[in-house]
């Protein structure tokens, strides 16, 4: 079996932490290097911590990316200089930003996930075959909390949960996005998809998607309760993607969701 050269950036913050510590439970993979935004005077399992560079990425097989937007692509920019796979956790990304990624997927296999838990990516599926189910008849909005440090809202799986709204309505999901909350007690539902998102304590991570009539609630809900949920699924993404060739791929693709 060939083992997996690994390398993550961002790995001081919360989730790069975590995703060394899921890349050292898998007997499969090899983490090989180590990078941050600021140059740190610090080894982490004997690895030297570097700026984003070629030189500190050339001999990853895949690049897990959980960072922040710009951040990303000045990883993206490397990698496709490199050849090197992607699997990108990052969240915040602006439409125009999305249509980055897809022209940098056309030259290198990317993965790229709002939530890479098994449990969120079954919510969003059924998020699709219930608002197809219910149709237009029902409105629909979206509730999620997130630990205190989190600064973008709405989260990346809640946008991923409006999109599967959108898709069961077979609508465009950005002219769809109605109006976006941040710490709201109770907030409306719309003829659009409104977000309300909470930011208190270290709550990991609550999702809920609702659908009312008027005279009827349908609620689906996820919660997490522990981290290894996201960086586990996200070493899982990274030992998929290896042989895959460029594309954009999700965790659906892994999951087999039709």
């Amino acid at each position: 079996m060939k083992i997996i050269k690994l390398a993550i950036t961002g790995c001081m913050g919360r989730m790069g932490q975590q995703l060394i510590k899921s890349a050292k439970k898998d007997k499969s993979t090899k983490l090989i290097s180590l990078t941050e935004n600021r140059i740190i005077n610090k080894k982490i399992n004997g690895i030297k911590l570097e700026m984003n560079s070629e030189k500190s990425l050339k001999k990853a097989d895949v690049i897990i990316d959980f960072t922040v937007p710009n951040c990303t692509f000045e990883v993206l920019k490397i990698a496709t200089e490199l050849k090197k796979k992607v699997v990108i956790g990052t969240t915040g990304f602006t439409k125009k930003q999305e249509s980055l990624i897809e022209n940098y997927s056309k030259k290198i296999p990317i993965l790229k996930a709002g939530n890479m838990s098994l449990g969120i990516n079954l919510l969003m599926y059924l998020t699709e075959i219930t608002s197809k189910t219910l149709g237009n008849n029902y409105l629909s909005k979206v509730y999620e909390v997130h630990h205190k440090h989190k600064k973008d809202y709405p989260s990346g799986t809640a946008l991923m949960l409006g999109k599967g709204i959108a898709i069961g309505k077979k609508k465009n999901f950005y002219k769809l996005v109605g109006k976006k909350y941040l710490n709201k007690k109770k907030f409306p539902y719309g003829k659009k998809i409104n977000f309300n998102s909470i930011r208190k304590g270290e709550i990991i991570g609550e999702h809920e998607v609702t659908f009312s009539s008027g005279k009827e609630i349908i609620a689906l809900n996820h919660e997490a309760f522990d981290r290894t949920l996201y960086s586990d699924g996200a070493i899982t993404a990274a030992k998929w993607l290896i042989n895959k060739k460029p594309g954009l791929y999700s965790m659906r693709d892994i999951l087999n969701f039709n």
